[in-house]
């Protein structure tokens, strides 16, 4: 059950992938609503990686001091 879970998410990032690279060669409407999906989750992710990492630092520095 698994596998068949991270296959059906790796399947969702890949297809996001090439409607991104679609998108930017002037595909139909519906791939450019896809493209600007998978970028703003892309660029989510890429935010609350940054605020975990700055977290667990400032967590890090306030028990030594």
């Amino acid at each position: 059950m698994t596998v068949l879970i991270v296959a059906g998410v790796l399947a969702l990032v890949v297809g996001g992938c090439v409607c991104v690279v679609w998108a930017a060669r002037g595909g139909p409407r519906w791939v450019r609503g896809v493209s600007t999906a998978t970028l703003a989750a892309g660029e989510l992710l890429r935010r609350s990686e940054k605020r975990r990492r700055r977290g667990t630092r400032n967590s890090g520095d306030a028990g030594d001091a």
